[in-house]
């Protein structure tokens, strides 16, 4: 059996007593205790995750916004002259299918940094070293930075009170003073203003000792430690995508509800651009299920007797208290918000609406 991966803050996991699973090759916290608690803690408050997974990459090089141009579908060209700046983009196969979706910082002309998927890592580390090859730049994996997550309303605020005077106020200064989708250094750590629950907050990419004492100092004032568990229900409630669920190489962004994340330049040529201009067959919608039960992926979606595609990602929204999905359906269905469904739960057709996503915003429903 292989061993699996562990992240710098392992032990801290274990003293906690979370519950340990196997995610993508690593042993990661699903819950502490209440998973919906958690999951409230980010909403009303905030909360912390260790997402030290994830792939930390560093660009440099003459030829660095060259290269992203080339690799990636969104446009790091509208990024020119805002320093840290940070965006979302997929990265595509010649096929136009995604290969994974990440966040980019440009810190500079010569250098941009990368947080890609841990699932995905040796498929995606193999790509981008390959196509950097006709350019000037030198492509470097950081697997000794830890990754720490800050979420929700109160994130920076707790963090600067908590953080300032402890031989962590530079940093704590630098993330006070991020802007929405903003990265920057603080001697040698990192942070962005950025995130995966649809609240605002932080993400800390510093050394592993650095994320121990981060770390630290929140539990001490009591910042809710949470797990993959809520980790996923904030992000479904914010309607955001996860690889290998909503996102693969069969569909294009434009089947996988992230068209505005394909830059619309006639002379943008990146990897994948051309199959893009095929009609696609699918589009992403949002459930909200009317009966009583759970929508999880790889459910069958059915307007009338007729099948249309399936749940790509689905669980119960705490903050919703219903059952919400995302569902990749057929495009010709020509659905709307509102039109009624029925969805294959446990052999059993059950009622759902279309419904915008993401559901929850600010905190707040959107339907």
């Amino acid at each position: 059996m292989t061993e699996l991966h562990q992240t710098p803050l392992y032990s801290r996991h274990q003293d906690l007593g979370a519950r340990i699973v196997d995610f993508g090759g690593w042993a990661l916290p699903v819950n502490y205790g209440s998973q919906v608690d958690e999951h409230h803690a980010v909403r009303q408050q905030c909360g912390m995750f260790d997402v030290s997974h994830m792939t930390v990459s560093d660009v440099t090089g003459a030829d660095t916004i060259r290269y992203l141009q080339h690799l990636l579908a969104n446009d790091i060209g509208k990024l020119e002259g805002q320093t840290g700046k940070a965006m979302y983009s997929c990265m595509l196969n010649e096929h136009g299918g995604v290969i994974d979706d990440l966040i980019v910082y440009r810190l500079s002309a010569e250098h941009c940094r990368l947080v890609t998927n841990a699932t995905t890592n040796e498929k995606v580390i193999g790509w981008m070293t390959r196509q950097a090859e006709p350019f000037d730049v030198a492509f470097n994996e950081r697997p000794e930075l830890a990754l720490l997550a800050v979420q929700g309303p109160q994130a920076i605020q707790r963090c600067a009170e908590t953080l300032t005077g402890t031989g962590l106020t530079e940093l704590a200064a630098t993330a006070t003073q991020l802007k929405r989708f903003q990265g920057a250094f603080a001697g040698e750590q990192f942070v962005g203003r950025t995130g995966y629950t649809g609240e605002d907050g932080l993400e800390f990419i510093v050394s592993t000792d650095v994320a121990g004492k981060l770390w630290d100092k929140l539990l001490g004032a009591d910042v809710q430690p949470c797990g993959l568990g809520a980790r996923d229900t904030l992000r479904l409630e914010a309607g955001m995508s996860l690889y290998g669920n909503d996102l693969d190489e069969r569909h294009t962004p434009y089947e996988s509800g992230l068209a505005w994340t394909v830059s619309k330049r006639d002379d943008h040529l990146f990897v994948g651009k051309q199959a893009l201009t095929a009609k696609p067959r699918f589009t992403m919608i949002g459930l909200i299920l009317q009966d009583r039960g759970v929508l999880r992926g790889h459910q069958a979606v059915l307007l009338g007797d007729d099948p249309i595609g399936e749940t790509t990602s689905g669980t119960f929204s705490p903050t919703l208290q219903q059952s919400i999905a995302l569902a990749r359906v057929e495009k010709d269905a020509d659905l709307e918000i509102g039109d009624k469904l029925q969805i294959t739960v446990r052999n059993k057709q059950l009622n759902a609406v279309v419904a915008t996503h993401p559901f929850v915003k600010g905190g707040k429903a959107t339907n």
